[in-house]
Order: structure tokens, then C-alpha cells, then sequence
């Protein structure tokens, strides 16, 4: 049987992606996903609807969380590489609902682990950790850089992610099975989640419903456009580190914006302008993310190429495609 690559989080804003570039570059893929309501499930079933008819694409309706049928399912698909994105994305939400974290990023991420090191020959794991475990860190004058103290989370969200690198690390010592862990920055475009600050702005603006804008429009993100995260990530998936080893990567767009010039960007791209208030920082939420890439740039020739304008107009094309110009 001819090797697959298993990517988790397949209905998902990322994993939706990278399975499509594997896909065409001529790779058999796996996608797993549950498909839960975090947000509008829909969406996710509209993803999986792009590969219909695609031969070398089969999909498991799978918690990540079940050990026994993660380790059955890359063990009988000769599985020997993985790109394990499946998680309980959000900041806030973490705030609301603790448990699903544990569930889905922490027993979720063993099970993965476990299944792979049960694997004959396994490869390399990719897995999805976020610029969120730097914690509130003020933004200087260069990016931040893997090797910095990541001591100081400010959300569950970010523990959980801080909490998969440091089980990387013993598993990759323990077992030997090479790992990558990849640290991302403010994925957007099309195809997005609808709970991302760019994708609500474009709703409410499009109704005609005023944004709420937090921090007083003071925070700056690394707003990194999705076809650079997929050259990100798969350029890391074709380098793995030495045996025994979990590398940790930052993959953004190294290029920090202002959330106000952020909306003022996206109002260009839409052609309307935002009704605004403002709004304190919420729990949780830190000032600033900045990304420093030049590990992932010298081991794999990374270099983003869609700049915020570009990327919005994307955004806001295929949103118009998706739901119309007033949904």
C-alpha cells in the first residue's frame, strides 16, 4: 500500500488548505476531522465538499481524542507522516469553555503522538503550536524568537499549545520519532474562521452593524495570508530534524500591522466603512505578536509573499463569492 499522509484538522481553515497543496502536488492524504460547532459547521461541511471526486483524498469523521481509532487508522493506512492541526482554536473561548481544551488539545495531541510512535517507520510530525504561548510580550524592534522564555501564558488556550510542545519534547526523546512544532501568527483569507477578528469585521460591515473594536485599535498582529502558511508548513513536513528531536518554528509574515490600519485596509477591500467602538482589552488578548522566521527561512527558503491588502482584497472576494454581499 502506497504511504498517505495524515492531516487532522481536515475540515478546518488550515488543514482544509494544506490538504489541497499535498493533493496537488500528487500525495494520497487522510483528512480527520469531528467536525464540531465552534463555529458554524456549514462552513466546515463546505471545505470537505472541495474534494469531492478526488480520488487520492479519503476523510474519517474522527475526535482526535480516541486513541484506539487514531492508532488503528494510521497504522492500517501506512501512515508515516503526519500534519496533526486539529485543536480548539480560540482565546476567548477558552475563557468560556476550559474543557474542551483539555479534551481536544491535550488528549487530543497525545493520541496523536501515541499513534505515531506505534507507527513502522514513522517520518516526522508537524504539528500546530501558536505565537500565542510568547504570552504579552511587548513588541520591539525585531521579532519574537523561538529560543525567548515561554513561561508566561495569559490564556488556557495558550497553556494547552505551550503544554503540546512540551509533550513533543518528551515523546521525541523518549521515542525517538522526529517532530516539528510550528508556532503561527494570525492566519487569514479565504476560507477563514468565521470567530477571526478580519472575518466578523466583514460581516457586521456588510450588514451595516457596527464593529467592536478591543484595545482601543492599540494591539498590532503578524497577519500571515494562508498560501504562505501551506508553504510554511509543508516546506517544514519535507525537512524533518534528526530522530529524537522536536524542532520549534515560527511561521507568520514577520511584517506586524496596527489593528486600526488593519480595518482600514479591510475597508478599502470591501468599499465601506466601518461603524467603530471602542473597547477595552479582554482577558486573554495580548498587545502584540511579531514573528521572527529566519530558522524556518534558512531550513526551507520561507519567505511570505502576499502582503495585508492583497490578502484582504482575497478575503473579501471569495466572502462575497461565498455568502453574498450582505450576509
Amino acid at each position: 500500500m502506497a504511504a498517505s499522509i495524515l492531516v487532522t484538522g481536515a475540515a478546518g481553515f488550515i488543514g482544509h488548505a494544506v490538504a489541497h497543496r499535498l493533493l496537488a502536488r500528487g500525495e494520497r492524504v487522510i483528512g480527520v476531522d469531528n467536525v464540531n460547532d465552534y463555529y458554524d459547521p456549514a462552513l466546515k461541511e463546505s471545505r470537505l465538499a472541495t474534494f469531492a471526486g478526488i480520488n487520492s483524498f479519503a476523510f474519517e469523521r474522527l475526535d482526535i481524542a480516541d486513541a484506539d481509532n487514531m492508532q488503528a487508522l494510521i497504522r492500517d493506512n501506512n501512515i508515516v507522516r503526519v500534519v496533526h492541526l486539529a485543536a480548539q482554536a480560540g482565546v476567548r473561548y477558552s475563557l468560556e469553555n476550559p474543557f474542551a481544551y483539555e479534551r481536544s488539545n491535550l488528549a487530543g495531541h497525545l493520541s496523536v503522538m501515541e499513534a505515531c510512535r506505534h507507527a513502522e517507520g514513522f517520518e516526522h510530525l508537524v504539528y500546530a503550536s501558536s505565537s500565542s504561548v510568547y504570552g504579552d510580550k511587548t513588541m520591539g524592534g525585531a521579532g519574537f524568537k523561538e529560543d525567548e522564555p515561554v513561561n508566561d501564558p495569559v490564556s488556557l488556550y495558550a497553556a494547552t499549545k505551550r503544554a503540546c510542545e512540551l509533550m513533543s519534547q518528551s515523546y521525541a526523546k523518549l521515542y525517538g520519532f522526529p517532530q516539528t512544532g510550528l508556532r503561527f501568527f494570525t492566519v487569514y483569507g479565504p476560507w477563514g474562521r468565521p470567530d477571526m477578528a478580519y472575518f466578523s469585521f466583514t460581516q457586521k460591515i456588510l450588514r451595516g452593524e457596527a464593529i467592536e473594536v478591543y484595545g482601543n485599535g492599540q494591539m498590532a498582529r503578524d497577519f500571515t495570508y494562508i498560501d504562505d502558511i501551506v508553504d510554511g508548513i509543508i516546506g517544514a513536513l519535507d525537512h524533518p530534524p534528526a530522530r529524537g528531536e522536536n524542532r520549534i518554528l515560527n511561521i507568520g509574515d514577520s511584517h506586524p500591522v496596527g489593528l486600526m490600519e488593519m480595518i482600514e485596509t479591510l475597508e478599502k477591500a470591501i468599499g465601506r466603512e466601518a461603524t467603530k467602538v471602542m473597547r477595552p482589552m479582554q482577558p486573554g488578548d495580548v498587545t502584540a505578536t511579531y514573528a521572527d522566521v529566519s530558522k524556518l527561512h534558512a531550513l526551507t527558503g520561507y519567505k511570505p509573499k502576499v502582503m495585508l491588502a492583497e490578502g484582504l482584497e482575497k478575503f473579501a472576494d471569495w466572502y462575497r463569492q461565498y455568502y453574498g454581499t450582505s450576509a
